[in-house]
C-alpha cells in the first residue's frame, strides 16, 4: 500500500496527446489527464480499447512525449526513457536465438556493467522471478507463462524504482495467468522486488480489483480519466468476499454507463459515420444472444455472465457494445438486457435473423448504410475501401479505422447487405440482398 509520506514515484500533469490525421490536423487521443502514482502503490489503468490507455504507460515510459502538458519522474521532468523504469509487455518479446540467461541480460544493456556483474544480477533475477535451472533455455522450450516469467526477470534486473505492465497476463491461460499473478503479488506484498510502484494496463475488472490500490477508468474519444477507484482491501485478497463483488460491481456499472454514453455521443457526432465498432464475429454474436435468452432469460449481470461463457472482460465487453449499437441490447448498471428485437432474433430462423441484422444494420450503422448507398450510387456498384478510409481518418486513428471497417465489412456480408473481394480491397453488391 501507498506510504503517503513521499513525494509521487510519477505525476502527469494536464497530459493532452494527438497524432496527425491524413489531412495534417490533430487527432486528440488524450484530454486532460492528471494522476500520482505514490510509493509502494499500484496503479490500475481501466479501460475499453481507444481510450489511451497503452498510449498513457508509454508517455510514462520516456517512449512518446505528450502534446502538451508534463511528465515528472521523481520530481523532475520527465524527456525520455530513463533510468530506474521498466516495461512488461503485453507479448512475450524475447528474442528466439538468445537463451533465457542471455535474454535477461539485455536488460542491463543501458548500465553498462562488468560481464560477471551483469551475470550475477541476471541469475538472481530469474532465481527471483521461479526460473532458476532454466536459464540456457530457449524460448522455444517454455511454456506461455515461463516466457512471461522471462520477460518479468528482464523488466526487474536493472532494479527498476518504476514498473510499466502492459496487458502482462492477457497473453496467457486462465490458469497460468492466475499463478503468475498470485507469485507477482506474493513477491510485492513480501517486499522481495526492488520496484517501488507500479502502473499497470487491463482490460480485465477482476485484475484490476485483485492486484491495484487504485483504479483508473478511462473514457474515451478522447481518453480522459472518468472514474477513481480506491480498493481499500488487504491483500490477499479473496475473489468471493462481499467487499470485492462490490468493488467488480461497482466498476462494471460504471463501465457499461461510459460505454452507453459514448456509443450514443459517437451516435450523434457526424451524423454516427465515425462511430468506432467493436471487431466481433457474428458468431459470437449469435451465440451470445441465444445464450442470454435461452439460459438467462434475456437479462445478465455482466459480472455474472462472462466467467460461464469463458469471456474475457475485453471480449464481453465488445460484444456487449455491438449488441448495444445495433440495439439488439441495452446496458445499464452493469446489465445487459436483450430488447424486444433481440429476442425475436434469438428465436428466429437463419433467414429470419439475416433480415432482421440487415434492418438493423441500416437503421443503426451509419457507416453500414453509407457504404451500401455509395455502392448504389456507383453505375459499377463497387467502391474501393480507400475511398472510407479516408473518411474515418479524419476522426480515428488508423487502428480504430481498421477496426471499424472490418467489423462493418464482417456484419455487412453476414447481412448481405454488401460484399468485399479482400484481394482487391473493393466493396460491391454480388451477393447482396436487393
Amino acid at each position: 500500500m501507498p506510504t503517503g509520506t513521499t513525494p509521487p514515484i510519477i505525476e502527469f500533469d494536464d497530459i493532452c496527446m494527438a497524432f496527425a490525421k491524413p489531412s495534417g490536423e490533430p487527432l486528440p487521443v488524450l484530454a486532460d489527464i492528471n494522476l500520482s502514482l505514490m510509493e509502494g502503490e499500484i496503479l490500475g489503468l481501466l479501460g475499453r480499447s481507444g481510450s489511451g490507455k497503452s498510449t498513457l504507460l508509454r508517455i510514462a515510459g520516456g517512449l512518446i512525449r505528450p502534446t502538451s502538458g508534463r511528465v515528472l519522474y521523481r520530481g523532475l521532468p520527465l524527456p525520455g526513457p530513463a533510468e530506474g523504469i521498466a516495461v512488461v509487455f503485453q507479448t512475450f518479446a524475447l528474442y528466439p536465438w538468445l537463451t533465457v540467461l542471455e535474454n535477461v541480460e539485455l536488460g542491463l544493456d543501458a548500465l553498462d556493467l562488468p560481464d560477471d556483474e551483469a551475470r550475477r544480477r541476471a541469475l538472481s533475477a530469474i532465481d527471483l522471478i521461479g526460473l532458476d535451472g532454466f536459464q540456457s533455455a530457449y524460448p522455444r522450450e517454455l511454456s506461455g507463462g515461463m516466457r512471461q516469467r522471462v520477460g518479468f526477470a528482464r523488466a526487474m534486473v536493472g532494479g527498476p524504482l518504476l514498473l510499466l505492465m502492459d496487458e502482462p497476463f492477457s497473453a496467457l491461460d486462465v490458469l497460468t495467468a492466475e499463478t503468475l499473478r498470485t507469485d507477482f503479488l506474493d513477491l510485492w506484498t513480501g517486499h522481495q522486488l526492488p520496484t517501488k510502484a507500479v502502473l499497470m494496463v487491463t482490460h480485465n475488472i477482476e485484475e484490476a480489483v485483485l492486484m491495484c490500490d487504485r483504479i483508473l477508468v478511462l473514457g474515451a474519444n478522447p481518453g480522459h480519466i472518468a472514474a477513481e477507484i480506491p480498493v481499500p482491501l488487504e491483500q490477499p485478497r479473496n475473489r468471493l468476499d462481499l467487499a470485492f463483488r462490490g468493488i467488480v460491481d461497482e466498476i462494471y456499472a460504471t463501465l457499461t454507463a461510459r460505454l452507453a454514453q459514448s456509443i450514443t455521443a459517437q451516435g450523434e457526432l457526424h451524423g454516427g459515420l465515425v462511430q468506432l465498432l467493436p471487431e466481433v464475429a457474428i458468431s459470437r454474436l449469435i451465440g451470445f444472444i441465444e445464450v442470454l435468452d435461452a439460459t438467462y432469460e434475456g437479462h445478465a449481470e455482466l459480472a455474472d455472465i462472462g466467467t460461464p461463457l469463458s469471456l474475457g472482460t475485453k471480449d464481453l465487453f465488445a460484444i456487449a457494445a455491438a449488441l448495444h449499437i445495433l440495439e439488439f441490447a441495452e446496458l445499464r448498471d452493469g446489465a445487459i438486457r436483450l430488447t424486444a428485437a433481440g429476442r425475436v432474433f434469438a428465436q428466429s430462423g437463419a433467414e429470419e435473423r439475416k433480415r432482421l441484422f440487415r434492418e438493423h444494420l441500416l437503421r443503426f450503422v451509419p457507416l453500414a448504410a453509407h457504404i451500401r448507398r455509395v455502392l448504389d450510387d456507383r453505375e459499377a456498384h463497387r467502391a474501393p475501401r480507400e475511398r472510407f478510409e479516408l473518411e474515418l481518418q479524419d476522426h480515428l486513428n488508423r487502428s480504430s479505422t481498421g477496426q471499424t471497417l472490418r467489423a462493418a465489412i464482417g456484419w455487412g456480408r453476414y447481412a448481405e447487405l454488401f460484399s468485399y473481394d479482400d484481394r482487391t480491397r473493393t466493396f460491391g453488391l454480388e451477393h447482396a440482398a436487393a
